[in-house]
């Protein structure tokens, strides 16, 4: 067969992935797709209007747009008043 005595032939074994590696695969995959959705978004924390308060939005790195505020918009503009205090979200004097 072979005339180099060094050189021997040895036989091909195939590995195939079990249904667990696959089942692993899918949540990699899936982890994978959640983490570059996230990605698009950065997190910018800007000081608020009032000493020690602060509002964190979260933009679209692509857009600019912001996609979420945490506080909202209105509750930042009604803290900007003067008769805003803490909890004061609600008038409950009628």
């Amino acid at each position: 067969m072979n005339a180099d005595p060094a050189i021997r032939v040895v036989k091909a074994v195939v590995a195939e992935t079990s249904p667990q590696s696959r089942a692993g695969d899918d949540a990699n995959s899936r982890a994978a797709a959640e983490a570059e959705r996230l990605a698009q978004y950065r997190l910018v924390i800007e000081e608020g209007p009032r000493a020690g308060s602060f509002v964190y939005k979260t933009l679209d790195r692509e857009t600019g747009e912001v996609v979420r505020q945490m506080p909202r918009e209105e509750v930042v503009r009604l803290s900007q008043q003067d008769t805003y205090d803490l909890g004061a979200v609600i008038d409950t004097t009628i």
